[in-house]
C-alpha cells in the first residue's frame, strides 16, 4: 500500500485547492484518517499515530515510492500537532533557502511556535548540506521531516539517520488504488471505462496514487462517449514506464530477486524478474554478465554446461542485438534456473584464496619446482619429480604441498548433477594415493 500524494510541491497546510486545481490536489486528504494505504503508520498503533496522540513529533524520514503520500503526511502532521509548516525541496532549494527557513523558524520559536521543516527529496542534498541540518535538529529549532524515494541507508548521512526515525511507506495496492478511484468518481462521476478497463487502469498505476488520478483526470477531460475496454484504454493513455533507476535500489532489488530465484530453482520467477529488468530498460549485457556469475557461483561443476549456455547467450545477444538476442538470454535464464545447484566451486575459491593469503610465499616442494638452468638442477630443483604419464595408471601419488603445510581440502563436490561423478573421481584418486603411501 501507500498514501496518496507523495511528491506534491510544498504548500501551506491550510491552503485549500482551487476549483480548477488538478484532481489529485482536490482529493488531497484533509486529516490523517483520510490517508489511504498507510494505516500501519497513521493508525492509532502506528508510529505516526502514537506521536500525534502524544502531541509531540520526533524528526523522521519518510521513505517510499512516488505517489505514496509523503508530502501529504508531513503537511497533515503539522496541522495535527499545531506546528508551523515550512517546506523546501532539495530539487529547487539551495543553502540560501535553508538559511531563510532556519531564520524563520528561529523567529517563530521566539514567538512560542514550533516549526515542522519538510524537506522533499532530501537525498538530493549532498553530504555537507545534510550535515547542515544537524545543529538545528539537535537544539530543537526544527522538527525535520524528510521525504525520499531512495534507500536512506545509501543516500543519507549516518549522523542524520541517527537523529531521525525512518518510516517506510508502502506502494498502493489494488484495493487502496480502487478506494482512490472511488473518491474521484464520487467527485467527478463514473469513469468512462468498463470494469475490466478500470482494473487495467489500476494496474497501470504501479502503486502510484498521483499517477492514477492524473490518468483519471485525462479520461474525464476527453469527452469519451462510449466506455473504453482495456484495449481501447491502452491506446488512449500513454504507457507507464516501469520505475527502475539503474544505479538505485530498484536495480539491486531486482537483480537480487533474479539471482535468488535462479539459486532457488524457480524458473518461472527467475524469468519474471529478468523480464522486469529488460522491460524497464536494463542493459541486456548486464543481465548476461549476472547469469554467467550465477552459472559459476551457484551451479559450477554440478552442470558444466550452464557456463557454456550463458557464454553462448552473451555471444548470441552481441551478434543479434535486441529484440532477437534477448531470446538467448531467456534460454540461459531458464537453463541455469533448472540446473542442479552446487556452490562447491564458489566455496573452494573462497577457502583457497584465504589459505593463499594466510600462508604467504611458502615454497612448493622441490620435486615440482621449475629447473630451467643447470645451477638450479644442481642444487636440487625438480629432483625426484615423477612424470605421472609414466606411472602405473597414469598416477604417481606424489606430494604437491609445501613442506610446511598439511594437505588441504578446498573443493568438496555435492551429490547432485555432474558433481556426483566428480566425487567418484576424487575418491578414486584418493584411494590410489593412500595405496601408494
Amino acid at each position: 500500500m501507500a498514501d496518496l500524494f507523495a511528491d506534491d510541491p510544498p504548500q501551506s497546510s491550510a491552503a485549500e485547492p482551487a476549483v480548477d486545481a488538478p484532481l489529485a490536489d482536490r482529493l488531497r486528504p484533509r486529516d490523517l484518517s483520510e490517508v489511504i494505504g498507510q494505516e500501519h503508520l497513521t493508525g492509532a498503533d502506528g508510529a505516526i499515530g502514537r506521536m500525534v496522540g502524544a502531541g509531540r513529533l520526533s524528526s523522521m524520514i519518510l521513505w517510499g515510492p512516488p505517489g505514496t503520500g509523503k508530502t501529504s503526511i508531513a503537511r497533515l502532521l503539522a496541522a495535527e500537532v499545531g506546528m508551523r509548516y515550512e517546506a523546501v525541496s532539495a530539487v529547487f532549494s539551495g543553502v540560501a533557502d535553508l538559511k531563510k527557513a532556519f531564520a524563520a523558524a528561529e523567529q517563530a520559536q521566539k514567538a512560542g511556535q514550533r516549526t515542522l521543516l519538510f524537506v522533499d527529496e532530501i537525498h538530493r542534498f549532498n553530504r555537507a548540506q545534510q550535515d547542515g541540518f544537524l545543529p538545528f535538529v539537535e537544539r530543537g529549532l526544527v522538527t525535520l521531516v524528510g521525504a525520499t524515494t531512495e534507500n536512506p541507508s545509501f543516500e543519507l548521512n549516518a549522523a542524520l539517520l541517527s537523529r531521525a526515525q525512518v518510516l517506510i511507506l508502502h506502494r498502493l495496492d489494488a484495493e487502496a488504488l480502487g478506494k482512490l478511484l472511488a473518491r474521484a468518481e464520487a467527485l467527478e462521476g463514473a469513469l468512462p471505462v468498463t470494469d475490466a478497463a478500470r482494473d487495467a487502469l489500476v494496474a497501470s498505476a504501479d502503486g502510484d496514487g498521483r499517477f492514477l488520478l492524473n490518468q483519471a483526470e485525462t479520461l474525464y477531460g476527453s469527452q469519451i462517449e462510449k466506455p473504453l475496454d482495456p484495449a481501447a484504454l491502452g491506446q488512449f493513455l500513454q504507457r507507464r514506464v516501469a520505475v527502475y533507476d539503474k544505479d538505485r535500489e530498484g536495480h539491486y532489488n531486482l537483480i537480487s530477486a533474479l539471482h535468488k530465484a535462479v539459486r532457488g530453482s524457480d524458473p518461472q520467477a527467475a524469468l519474471y524478474y529478468m523480464a522486469r529488468m529488460l522491460v524497464a530498460g536494463e542493459e541486456p549485457l548486464f543481465v548476461a554478465r549476472r547469469l554467467i556469475r550465477m552459472a559459476v557461483e551457484d551451479i559450477g561443476l554440478a552442470d558444466p554446461q550452464a557456463l557454456n549456455q550463458c557464454m553462448a547467450a552473451k555471444d548470441a545477444y552481441q551478434f543479434l542485438g535486441s529484440p532477437e538476442g534477448e531470446l538467448a538470454l531467456v534460454q540461459a535464464c531458464l537453463y541455469v534456473a533448472t540446473a542442479p545447484k552446487s556452490n562447491a566451486v564458489y566455496k573452494a575459491q573462497k577457502s583457497a584464496f584465504k589459505s593463499a593469503r594466510d600462508t604467504g610465499s611458502l615454497m612448493p616442494p622441490m620435486n615440482i619446482v621449475n629447473a630451467p638452468t643447470k645451477l638450479m638442477k644442481d642444487i636440487g630443483y625438480g629432483a625426484g619429480y615423477t612424470y605421472d604419464h609414466n606411472a602405473e595408471e597414469g598416477f604417481s601419488g606424489d606430494n604437491y604441498w609445501p613442506e610446511e603445510m598439511d594437505p588441504q581440502t578446498y573443493y568438496e563436490p555435492v551429490e547432485r548433477g555432474f558433481e556426483r561423478e566428480i566425487a567418484k573421481r576424487i575418491e578414486y584418486w584418493n584411494k590410489l594415493r593412500a595405496d601408494r603411501g
